[in-house]
C-alpha cells in the first residue's frame, strides 16, 4: 500500500474511537465493548452513526448526549474543518447540481452546498477522503472549501437535491415557455416554440409533491408561489416570517400553479380573475392537512398562496394557545352565556380563527347545535354545521346568518362582521336567544365598540347584546433548546418600563434571550403563542357606550375591572421566559395612557 492510499481512506470505527479516547470523549470500557461488537453493525454503517446509536453521554459534560450532530461537530474540530448543518432553505438546488453528477457525488458521499464566483463549498462526512478534491479543482476552476456534515444529512439530501434539480431541469426543457407570455408585459420571440408544460407531467408532479412535504417539514404556515420578470420565486412563512426557498424557471412555475389549481378543483384556464380552492393531503407522518388556495393575477403572471392549516389546531386547548388562568376565566365567563355576541379582534394572521375553532370545539357538545358561516371554511370539523359564503350566487354573511337562523341553532359563528347588514343580523340572532361568535379587524378590544358604532349599530343594541371583546396577537416563542437567561441591563430595564407603563408590574431580575441553534434554524425562536386583551362588557362600561363614545374612558374602566392590555399580557410572557422583549414591542400596539 503506497503512502497516498494509506492517507486517503474512509473513517473507521477504530480510528474514531481512538480520537474520542484521546480527547476524553468516551470511557475506555465503553469503547472496548463497542469494538467487540463492531461486526454486528456491518462495514457499511458510518462510524459516526454507530457511535451516535450508543447514546453515550459526554464524560466532560454528563448532561450532553453524544448525538450525531454533536459527534460530527466535534470530529470537524478535530480534523480542522468547519461544521455545517445543511439547511435546505439556503441551498440553490440547480446551482449545486451543476457542479457534479449525482453518481459522482454518491461515489464519494459528498454534497455541493454552495457555489459563488470564488469558491465551491462541498460537504463531506469522510474527512480523510481527498481524491475527489484533486479531480474537481481543475474542472471547476474555483477554490474548493470542504466542510463536515452528518452522514445522514448527506445521504438524505444527495437524493433530494439531485432528484429535484433533475425534475426542474427536465420540466424546463419540456416546457420551453417564454416567461413573459400571459403577463402584463408582452414580449414576442420569433421562431421559438411555446409548448406549455402539462400539469400532470411526472416531473411537475414530483416538484409539487416535494414542495408540500418540504413545507410540512419546515413548519411553514403559508407557501407563496410568486411570478417575477424572469424567474418564479417560492417563499415559506415560518413563525410569521417569510423565507425565500427557491427560484425556478417561469415555465416550471406556471406548470406547478396549473397542477395545484387542478388538484384544488379551480378553473385552470382562467388566469384573469382571483380564485379560491382547497386541497386535503397528508404529512410525511400520515396526518391529514388542509391547504387553502388563493390565486391573484399580477403583472408577471398568476401568484398562488397556499395556507397550511395545522391538523393539531382542533386538538389544542386554550392554555396551549397562550391563555393564562385569568384569561380563561374571563373568556369562559363570556362564552358560557346562553345568548349575546362575543367578538375576537386583531389583524390578519393573529390567530383569531384558531381561537374561535378551539372555543367552538369546547362548546359543541351533543346537546347544542353549532352552526358557522365562513368565507371560506378554514378547517372542516365534523361536530359543527359549516356553511360557506358563495358570492357568485349572492350568498354573503348576512344571507348566511338569515339561513342559519332557520336551522334551530344554539351557537352561531360568523366568520367576520364586515358591514352593517351582517352586524344587524348578528344583533338580531343575539336578541332572539343565540350565542354569536364573530371577528372584527381592530387594533384593540375597546376600538371594536367604536367600529360597531361606525358601521351604524345603535349604542343601545351594543349595550344589550355584546357580552365582551377579546383582542389578540401572535408572538414568536423562544426556542426551548437554546434560550438563555441573563440579568436585566439598564437598556432592557428602560424597555420594560416603557412596555408596561403606566401599569404597575413587578420588574423581572432576569429575562431570556434568543440565541439560535439547529433546532430553531438559528433564529432563536420556535413556534408562536397568543397574547390576549379581554374586555368584559360590564354594567359600568355599558354606561359609557353612547354615540359619541370616548374610547379612552372605556379602556380606563376596563383596566380598572381587570382587563390586561396586550403589552401587559406580553410582558407577563416575557417574565415567564416564553418570548423576548423585542418581540412584544414589535408585535403589540403601544398601550394607551389609562
Amino acid at each position: 500500500m503506497n503512502k497516498q492510499s494509506s492517507l486517503d481512506h474512509r473513517l473507521t470505527l477504530a480510528e474514531l474511537l481512538d480520537l474520542m479516547l484521546a480527547d476524553g470523549m468516551v470511557l475506555p470500557d465503553d469503547a472496548a465493548e463497542l469494538r467487540a461488537e463492531r461486526k454486528l453493525h456491518g462495514d457499511r454503517t458510518h462510524p459516526l452513526v454507530v457511535v451516535a446509536d450508543q447514546k453515550w453521554r459526554n464524560p466532560k459534560l454528563p448532561a450532553r448526549v453524544l448525538n450525531l450532530e454533536v459527534l460530527t461537530e466535534w470530529l470537524a474540530g478535530q480534523v480542522g474543518l468547519a461544521y455545517l448543518h445543511i439547511d435546505p432553505l439556503k441551498i440553490d438546488f440547480s446551482g449545486v447540481a451543476d457542479v457534479m453528477s449525482s453518481a459522482y457525488a454518491g461515489r464519494f458521499t459528498i454534497l455541493p452546498v454552495e457555489i459563488n464566483s470564488r469558491e465551491v463549498v462541498i460537504a463531506t462526512a469522510e474527512p480523510f477522503v481527498r481524491e475527489w478534491e484533486k479531480e474537481l479543482a481543475p474542472i471547476l476552476r474555483k477554490e474548493i472549501r470542504r466542510v463536515m456534515a452528518t452522514p445522514t444529512d448527506i445521504a438524505r439530501y444527495l437524493v433530494e437535491f439531485f432528484n429535484l434539480a433533475k425534475s426542474i431541469k427536465k420540466a424546463g426543457q419540456k416546457g420551453n415557455v417564454n416567461p413573459s407570455l400571459s403577463t402584463f408585459e408582452q414580449l414576442v420571440d420569433l421562431g421559438k416554440t411555446n409548448r406549455t408544460l402539462d400539469a400532470n407531467d411526472q416531473h411537475v408532479v414530483h416538484i409539487v409533491d416535494w414542495l408540500w412535504q418540504y413545507a410540512f417539514d419546515q413548519r411553514a404556515s403559508d407557501i407563496h408561489v410568486e411570478p417575477r420578470r424572469d424567474m418564479g420565486i417560492i417563499r415559506f412563512r415560518i413563525d410569521g416570517v417569510l423565507h425565500q426557498v427557491y427560484q425556478i424557471p417561469m415555465s416550471v412555475m406556471t406548470a406547478m400553479t396549473s397542477r395545484i389549481k387542478l388538484l384544488g378543483r379551480m378553473d385552470v384556464i382562467e388566469k384573469r380573475r382571483p380564485q379560491d380552492g382547497r386541497i386535503k393531503t397528508r404529512t410525511p407522518a400520515g396526518q391529514e392537512v388542509e391547504l387553502r388556495l388563493a390565486t391573484l393575477p399580477t403583472a408577471f403572471g398568476e401568484k398562488l398562496v397556499m395556507r397550511i392549516f395545522d391538523p393539531e389546531v382542533l386538538q389544542r386547548d386554550l392554555r396551549s394557545l397562550g391563555f393564562s388562568a385569568d384569561d380563561q376565566t374571563r373568556w369562559h365567563q363570556m362564552t358560557s352565556a346562553p345568548h349575546g355576541i362575543v367578538l375576537v379582534t386583531g389583524p390578519t394572521g393573529s390567530g383569531k380563527t384558531s381561537t374561535l375553532y378551539t372555543t367552538l370545539k369546547e362548546l359543541a357538545t351533543p346537546e347544542v347545535n353549532v352552526c358557522t358561516i365562513e368565507d371560506p371554511i378554514e378547517m372542516v370539523e365534523s361536530t359543527f354545521n359549516q356553511m360557506q359564503v358563495q358570492h357568485n350566487i349572492d350568498i354573503g354573511f348576512a344571507d348566511g346568518v338569515r339561513a342559519l337562523m332557520r336551522q334551530d341553532p344554539d351557537i352561531i359563528m360568523i366568520g367576520e362582521i364586515r358591514d352593517l347588514e351582517t352586524a344587524e343580523m348578528a344583533v338580531q340572532a343575539a336578541l332572539t336567544g343565540h350565542l354569536v361568535l364573530s371577528t372584527l379587524h381592530t387594533n384593540d378590544a375597546p376600538a371594536a365598540i367604536t367600529r360597531l358604532l361606525d358601521l351604524g349599530v345603535p349604542a343601545y343594541l351594543i349595550n344589550s347584546t355584546v357580552l365582551g371583546i377579546m383582542a389578540q396577537r401572535l408572538v414568536r416563542t423562544l426556542c426551548p433548546h437554546c434560550k438563555k437567561p441573563a440579568p436585566i441591563n439598564e437598556e432592557q430595564r428602560q424597555s420594560w418600563r416603557a412596555l408596561v407603563a403606566p401599569w404597575k408590574s413587578t420588574e423581572p431580575t432576569q429575562i431570556y434571550h434568543p440565541v439560535g441553534c439547529l433546532e430553531c434554524r438559528m433564529t432563536g425562536y420556535s413556534g408562536r403563542i397568543g397574547i390576549y386583551e379581554i374586555l368584559v362588557n360590564s354594567a359600568e362600561i355599558r354606561k359609557l357606550i353612547r354615540p359619541q363614545m370616548e374610547v379612552a374612558r372605556v379602556r380606563e374602566q376596563a383596566v380598572r375591572e381587570g382587563m390586561r392590555p396586550l403589552r401587559i399580557s406580553g410582558a407577563l410572557k416575557v417574565a415567564q421566559g416564553l418570548t423576548s422583549l423585542d418581540e412584544i414591542i414589535k408585535v403589540a400596539p403601544p398601550s394607551e395612557e389609562a
